[in-house]
């Protein structure tokens, strides 16, 4: 029996990962639904329109209304990468991503055409139905027309408003090319055209922003009662992407900051998220299977009493968003080059880290290149959560942020690397592979613990503008935490007897999951089941030895138990609040999880071709093949030295490959968690191979003369 227990204990610690996974899984209560507290809604769009046009001088009729009512950055994600101003408003009439603008875009989108024929009381759109034919065959499903069906009558005024209040068969019920006063009652919901606000020149802006306010104040004059006026800056118009304005106000709104289920994040809300939020006014039904956005509410959560305050701080994430994405790409290259050619510089040290038992055939390394690649090393796995932490100064409003982030990060990581080394300078090899990867695991927990404000807008977290994720643990981070949790994991496991190392890797995995899968925490509940598949490997492995078949069969009957329990606990969350997988397993019944299967394929092939951390995963391939892997590498000798460390490679592996296809994002996480990774194993490898030939000291031999005297 004890026999039966020892052989089996990885297998099951593995299993009890699991289950204690289904901890992070457990579903966030949904808020209950809004109560309907309007008659009529109007949206009113002005394209192009950011929160820093707003004034107190240039738009009394907007400064009014946010100080009256409810405020958020609006992200205008379409079905394009650039949302020009006709896929911002087919956007809005589908609830969906959708595409108007065909063929390429140039930096600076086309001036709006819209086929309108013009009856007696509305209008009919010509080319609805090729509009509704070019969205079918995208994998969102968008179905134009599906918020003019929500409602029983709906009136458009000017060309962008009818291509969101056109039906499926392009009728629009009431129309009008300028602004009627008496038109605003007509139906239940009403959308308003007002122009765009186009360029960077302050003047033009400016000029824009006060004829648009114009129109809004005589809007507001003539407005029925009981009326939600929307005001949102509904798309871009050239290829810099920013965050828009987004106004609510009226009945229910009165104040606070917008969010909505697709967001999870206070003052935060998407194109489409406006259509049920106007059906959700009215009292109309949601139909959830078509719209991919839920219906807005407010928050007075940490939003400033002074309106002036608050219009800056949405302005001011507009500027972090912006820049984020230039800097971020500019990074991510930099670091992926430096640690290649890092890579290359340290393989003549591997070459001769190992001292040979006989008489010296070389001259050895001189200890301060040793010791100069190894702080090299130490820095080069602190890049990532260095630039994780250099957000918590404004660098973004400097007047050269990038080189603002850079000066930050390099403080940073210079300090991190100052503590690393002088800690870990006499420890054990795999010393510094625990210190920075308990320092990663808990900079990304940290955060997430706190609001997740150091990832939102981030340049080694996510971005608003591109909407992928406005809150919790992003690709990056959760690739930090993968590895994080497995070798900090596999550090703390070696100082253990070899039957307690499962256990310890199972409990610093089972926290991991639950900080990545919780809906209060990360809320990426396909990311923990990844990882709970990595944690049930490297559990299996840590007393030794490769992953047999019964191991990897126990593992993997943990991670499909974690699986199935996920799916069932998901199930029960509202469809805009589902993970991937969830939303996957609920589309399946009727017949759409093809889209759904489609999109993840098509982003996963996008993001492999232009992702510089492709280019890491595959150097990293390569490097461990040609190098580490060879007799003179040191990588063999490190796992037989240290079996945990083995299993939690090839748990990070097993993880971070899994989450990057369920969610889209390809090699993104995998790169992410061996940018931190390699440089502390090849650094182990280092230090293993200086101290293998190490021996004990025989004993002086004693003189013949002195034992027979």
């Amino acid at each position: 029996m004890r026999h039966w227990l020892h052989r089996f204990t990885p297998a099951l610690l593995a299993l009890l990962a699991g289950l204690l996974g289904l901890v992070a899984l457990v579903p966030q209560p949904a808020a209950p639904p809004a109560a309907p507290t309007a008659d009529y809604v109007l949206i009113v769009g002005v394209a192009g329109m950011r929160w820093d046009d707003i004034t107190a001088t240039d738009t009394p009729a907007m400064w009014q209304m946010a100080q009256d009512g409810a405020i958020g950055a609006l992200s205008v994600r379409s079905a394009r990468r650039i949302t020009c101003a006709g896929d911002g408003w087919l956007t809005l009439g589908s609830g969906n991503f959708a595409i108007y603008t065909p063929g390429a875009v140039t930096p600076t989108c086309p001036q709006l055409s819209v086929p309108i024929h013009v009856d007696n009381s509305g209008a009919s759109l010509p080319d609805q139905s090729d509009i509704v034919a070019r969205n079918r065959g995208l994998h969102w499903g968008a179905r134009p027309g599906a918020l003019a069906e929500g409602v029983r009558c709906t009136t458009a005024i000017g060309p962008g408003a009818a291509l969101a209040a056109a039906r499926p068969y392009g009728r629009v019920d009431r129309y009008s090319a300028n602004l009627n006063d008496g038109l605003l009652s007509a139906c239940a919901l009403t959308l308003i055209d007002l122009g765009q606000i186009a360029g960077d020149d302050p003047v033009t802006r400016a000029a824009g922003a006060r004829r648009a306010d114009a129109a809004l104040a005589s809007i507001l004059a003539a407005r029925p009662e009981r009326s939600v006026v929307v005001l949102a800056g509904l798309s871009d118009l050239d290829a810099t992407s920013r965050l828009h304005v987004a106004i609510a106000q009226g009945p229910g709104f009165t104040g606070g900051w917008l969010t909505s289920p697709s967001t999870s994040r206070h003052g935060y809300v998407q194109v489409v998220d406006l259509a049920p939020t106007a059906l959700a006014a009215l009292d109309r039904p949601v139909p959830g299977k078509l719209f991919s956005g839920g219906a807005a509410s407010t928050s007075d959560s940490g939003r400033p009493s002074d309106v002036a305050a608050a219009i800056s701080r949405l302005a001011d994430a507009d500027r972090e968003a912006s820049v984020q994405r230039r800097v971020g790409t500019n990074f991510l290259t930099t670091l992926v080059l430096a640690e290649l050619l890092l890579f290359v510089a340290v393989v003549p040290l591997l070459r001769r880290a190992r001292r040979p038992a006989g008489p010296l055939t070389h001259r050895p390394v001189p200890r301060p290149i040793v010791r100069a690649a190894e702080v090299l090393l130490i820095s080069a796995s602190l890049a990532v959560p260095a630039a994780l932490v250099a957000d918590l100064l404004p660098w973004w409003r400097w007047a050269r942020p990038g080189l603002g982030f850079g000066g930050v990060t390099l403080a940073v990581l210079a300090v991190a690397t100052f503590a690393i080394a002088f800690v870990t300078a006499r420890s054990r090899a795999i010393a510094p592979l625990g210190g920075v990867a308990a320092i990663a695991a808990l900079a990304v927990a940290f955060d997430v613990l706190t609001g997740s404000r150091l990832q939102l807008n981030g340049v080694a977290g996510y971005s608003a503008v591109l909407g992928g994720r406005y809150a919790g643990v992003g690709v990056i981070g959760l690739g930090l935490l993968v590895a994080g949790a497995l070798l900090g994991g596999a550090a703390l496991a070696q100082r253990f007897e070899r039957r307690w190392r499962p256990f310890v890797m199972a409990l610093i995995g089972a926290v991991g999951m639950v900080v990545i899968g919780s809906p209060y925490l990360g809320a990426d509940a396909s990311g923990a089941v990844a990882l709970t598949a990595g944690v049930c490997v490297a559990a299996a492995m840590a007393v030794g030895g490769w992953l047999t078949i019964t191991r990897l069969l126990w593992a993997a009957a943990a991670a499909l138990f974690v699986t199935a329990g996920f799916a069932v606990l998901d199930l029960f969350r509202p469809e805009e609040q589902r993970s991937s997988i969830g939303r996957l397993l609920g589309r399946t019944q009727d017949g759409t999880a093809g889209f759904i299967a489609r999109r993840i394929g098509e982003a996963d092939v996008v993001t492999t071709v232009t992702s510089p951390l492709t280019v890491l995963v595959l150097g990293s391939l390569l490097y461990a093949t040609f190098v580490l892997l060879r007799g003179w590498g040191g990588l063999r000798r490190l796992f037989g030295v240290f079996p945990p460390v083995r299993g939690a490679l090839s748990g990070l592996v097993v993880a971070c490959l899994l989450a990057g296809l369920v969610e889209g994002v390809s090699f993104n996480v995998l790169g992410a968690a061996l940018a931190t990774a390699l440089p502390l194993v090849v650094l182990s490898c280092l230090r293993v191979l200086d101290h293998a030939d190490d021996r004990s000291q025989p004993a002086p031999r004693v003189p013949e003369a002195a034992l027979e005297s």
